[in-house]
């Protein structure tokens, strides 16, 4: 799985990865080139997972009814304080 192409992983096998990676790194028992490589996959990794996690966020919307009951949706950022 650690050769599939960052782009075509699915957010859960991406943190997995990610979690994997950090373990590893956090041993101490890597070669300082794989470090160097499981390092720069990590930042992408982590960049996948951001991007799928803030789009996500986007599709969130706030269902709202109206005090006539007409139902109606507003995004999730532009809820009330």
């Amino acid at each position: 799985m650690e050769n599939t192409p960052i782009t075509e992983l699915s957010f859960e096998d991406a943190l997995i990865q990610l979690e994997n990676i950090v373990r590893e790194l956090e041993s101490g028992r890597i070669k300082l080139d794989d470090a160097v490589k499981a390092y720069e996959r990590a930042v992408s990794l982590k960049q996948l997972c951001e991007k799928k996690l803030k789009d996500a966020q986007l599709k969130i919307e706030k269902i709202e009814i109206s005090p006539n009951g007409e139902i109606s949706t507003t995004p999730l950022d532009k809820v009330e304080e």
